[in-house]
């Protein structure tokens, strides 16, 4: 196979891991390396990366540093939570989400240069080797993917620098030691899993969380904000039109003030092994509130439930990989057709890490104050037809009580 390979298009992220594949597949392949680095809004210089390339012979032409950010929310993290998507019940799919990104622009980079291959650090234990490849698949059949830690024998730390330092790779002090857990981050969110957090029953240490303060030491005073929406979209923050990227960077603020959006979580990998993680989502998880806010008046029940029935569906396919498989692109577009007329604004309450919804309007709301009034509803409602409702929805339980069943 090595022979067949001329050019790699590597996701990179300048660290260590990835620094020693992109030699390793220098070593191992003989061919040319095309890096590219993603900034999905991880908070992390990225300049570093494009100098780490450069330092292992990368051309300037072959080094691809791309902002994202804006593509990320507004094509990914928009149209997955117009589904309220949410992976067995809580999981935000932080880190799923941002893989078929990544793997969109690795294809069109390789198209681009002439590569036949792309290659990504994942390893053979995880969802994100699945997600990677079954992305790249979807968008050319023909490419090849190269999966390092499916192929060598660096197995541990130890070996991996031992490896680096063999060939000249710059070791920064700090990872000569085992690090207490793994973390990857996006605008999204930031997860960690591993070492300090292999035990379910631990909690987990304070040191571990980066996005969020301590709910306990949260302003004591309850904040307000108000999001307005079209079309099941974002669009302002407190009567301010903003982009996606914008408002989700904005949100992301407001949550980390007032400690919102940590989850621990024991989840069922794809790959068939239960593992637990820690996410941080603190944007997220006011957005995710306040979609189901403006749903609340403006979707009509049988739209509202049969959206709800579908996600556990919607949100397995995109934490399984799927996000460019046909099944998930009808799912997305009966979603979207759902979200014509969710337009209005939510208010809501931020405190101590919770978020509330207190508020909602909307020019296309649903909502009757007559027809619900505990006051004179003047006709609007005829209480006497609910005897008949109730009549031959009984019917058939009567029917069965006179069986004896």
């Amino acid at each position: 196979m090595s022979d067949s390979i001329k050019k790699v298009v590597l996701a990179y992220s300048g660290g260590l891991d990835t620094s020693v594949i992109l030699k390793w597949l220098q070593v191992t392949y003989n061919c040319e390396v095309v890096t590219f680095t993603a900034d999905l809004g991880q908070g992390e210089e990225l300049e570093p990366a494009r100098a780490k390339a450069k330092l292992m012979g990368i051309p300037d032409e072959h080094i691809y540093i791309d902002d994202l950010r804006e593509e990320f929310v507004r094509d990914f993290v928009f149209p997955m939570m117009r589904a309220n998507a949410k992976y067995e019940g809580d999981y935000l799919l932080g880190t799923s989400i941002a893989r078929p990104l990544i793997s969109k622009r690795l294809i069109e980079i390789a198209h681009e240069t002439g590569a036949d291959a792309v290659a990504h650090g994942a390893t053979g234990k995880g969802n994100d080797q699945v997600r990677f490849e079954l992305s790249a698949y979807a968008l050319d059949p023909d490419i090849k993917v190269i999966a390092p830690w499916r192929e060598w024998d660096l197995n541990s730390r130890t070996a991996l620098i031992a490896w680096a330092e063999q060939h000249q790779i710059p070791v920064p002090k700090d990872k000569r030691g085992e690090s207490p857990f793994s973390t990857d981050a996006n605008l999204l969110h930031t997860s960690s899993e591993g070492k300090v957090l292999e035990d379910p029953w631990e909690e987990t240490p304070d040191y571990v969380y980066s996005r969020t303060v301590n709910p306990e030491d949260a302003p004591d005073t309850p904040e307000y904000i108000e999001i307005g929406f079209e079309k099941g979209d974002g669009v302002s923050l407190n009567g301010k039109a903003t982009s996606p990227a914008t408002l989700l960077t904005e949100l992301n603020e407001l949550g980390r003030n007032h400690g919102i959006g940590r989850l621990d979580l024991v989840e069922n990998r794809f790959v068939g092994m239960k593992s637990r993680g820690m996410y941080e989502t603190p944007g997220g998880t006011i957005y995710a509130a306040a979609h189901r806010g403006i749903e609340q008046i403006t979707l009509d029940r049988g739209a509202a439930h049969l959206k709800d029935e579908l996600m556990p569906k919607y949100a397995e396919l995109i934490y399984n990989g799927f996000w460019f498989a046909p099944e998930r692109e009808m799912l997305q577009a009966a979603i979207d057709h759902s979200q014509a007329s969710v337009n209005g604004t939510v208010r809501l309450k931020l405190y101590k890490g919770s978020v509330s919804v207190v508020g909602r309007k909307s020019p296309n709301s649903l909502y009757s104050e007559r027809h619900v009034t505990f006051e004179d509803d003047a006709g609007a409602y005829d209480q006497k037809d609910a005897e008949g409702f109730i009549k031959l929805n009984a019917l058939r339980l009567k029917l069965l009580a006179k069986q004896g069943r």
